[in-house]
């Protein structure tokens, strides 16, 4: 007997499998569907007692005129392949149609149906959430991210909350009577203002507690308010239709609790955070008058004690006016300026005498009169008209006028002698 490694084995099955099964046709229930961000679509096919696993590429499901979707009867045709790296065996799909709806989605609609007609679903039955609940209350799974994602969003907006977990199954046999009994309970005891109830994400089966009456009655029942959070944000459970509130995720559902508490924190630190602002701006405005006033009054003191001391220097030299030593020496400085003035004047006097006496030489030293003391005479024509200063004017006979200083003479030429020019001063 040969011994095969891990991998020829493998190898061994794929080719035997691949060449007996080389197209087929295979009818079944979608479960357990992933879209990948390839485009590639990995799902389970299933009927009453077995499943295979279910590949369909990129390529092909782009020509589909409808994606899959949970709980969907499909017919495919393919073929069959082994894939090494886990060892299991899958079905690559080439081509697919519908062939109507699943067991669990007929169930589900028959019941949603149901559960409207009773009216489980009207809005107006529907309680509000608290605005700031002081207990809240979780029906989760004890271990799984559920109650992590709740927590930590709490956590982060809440400085403090009383969180009470009951935990329970959320997947699997017995699973929606725990999830009912757990509602039940919080009723019975009163353990909390608000209730959230869910899980993480998964295929129908994996939701499907969620989907069942007995959990549907307990929301209903229930006089505290429900928030529903399972699966994802496309996921709808028959527990989102009749609870108060769907959340998308339970992070969210975390949120919407903490909504108007953690808003109401907000807005008192903000509060808070404005008042202090508010007598902070407050005291430093007091403080800035207090030294305004401070400073005015300093400014009016000293304006105050200026004008007493200008007032007090005015009253004193007044009064040193008034002193007769004062006056004394007052009427001192007032005659020298007098004297001083009086000279100044007198030497004025002095400087005209001077020039006068000087003019008044000059005119007596230019005078006509002057020169004719000194033996001289002016010769006049007889009318007088102007003096006669040579000889050859003269006339014989001519009336002529002779002024001495003492008088005049008035005679009649009978002959005139002229010396020569030349030996004359011009």
């Amino acid at each position: 007997m040969s011994i095969y490694t891990v991998s020829e084995l493998t190898h061994e099955i794929k080719k035997k499998l691949e060449t007996s099964f080389t197209l087929v046709k295979v009818k079944g229930e979608v479960t357990s569907l992933r879209k990948q961000a390839s485009g590639h679509i990995y799902f389970s096919l299933k009927d009453a007692s077995s499943q295979i696993s279910a590949v369909l590429f990129q390529g092909y499901a782009k020509s589909l005129e409808k994606t899959p979707r949970e709980g969907d009867q499909i017919v495919v045709e393919g073929e069959l392949s082994v894939y090494p790296p886990k060892g299991s065996y899958q079905l690559i799909i080439r081509s697919m149609h519908f062939d109507g709806l699943g067991d669990l989605l007929i169930k589900l609609h028959k019941l949603k149906l149901e559960l409207k007609e009773l009216g489980y679903f009207d809005a107006s039955r529907k309680k509000s959430l608290p605005h700031f609940p002081k207990k809240i209350g979780v029906v989760t799974s004890p271990t799984g991210a559920v109650i992590q994602d709740i927590l930590n969003v709490l956590k982060r907006r809440l400085r403090s909350f009383h969180l009470i977990l009951n935990p329970v199954k959320v997947q699997g046999e017995g699973a929606a009577l725990e999830i009912a009994k757990a509602i039940s309970d919080f009723n019975r005891y009163k353990l909390a203002d608000v209730l959230i109830i869910g899980r993480g994400g998964g295929s129908l089966e994996d939701l499907w507690p969620f989907n069942e009456r007995s959990v549907a009655d307990a929301i209903y029942q229930s006089e505290i308010p429900i928030i529903s959070a399972v699966g994802h944000e496309t996921d709808f459970s028959i527990s989102d239709f009749v609870a108060d509130v769907r959340s998308p995720t339970p992070s969210a559902a975390a949120e919407i609790v903490s909504k108007e508490s953690a808003s109401f924190e907000k807005d008192f630190l903000q509060i808070k955070s404005s008042l202090a602002q508010t007598l902070q701006h407050i005291l430093e405005i007091s403080y800035q008058k207090t030294d305004d006033a401070k400073e005015n009054l300093d400014q009016l003191w000293r304006h105050h004690l200026s004008r007493l001391k200008t007032l007090l220097k005015t009253k004193r030299s007044h009064l040193e006016s008034l002193l007769p030593a004062r006056q004394i020496a007052m009427q001192k400085a007032r005659l020298h300026g007098i004297k001083k003035q009086f000279t100044h004047i007198e030497q004025i006097i002095e400087k005209k005498r001077r020039a006068l006496t000087y003019i008044k030489d000059h005119l007596y030293a230019i005078h006509p009169k002057t020169t004719l003391k000194k033996g001289y005479c002016i010769c006049f024509s007889e009318n007088k008209d102007s003096a006669i200063i040579r000889a050859k004017e003269i006339k014989v006979p001519q009336k002529v006028s002779l002024l001495f200083y003492d008088g005049e003479v008035r005679t009649t030429t009978t002959e005139v002698t002229i010396q020569n020019e030349q030996n004359l001063l011009v």
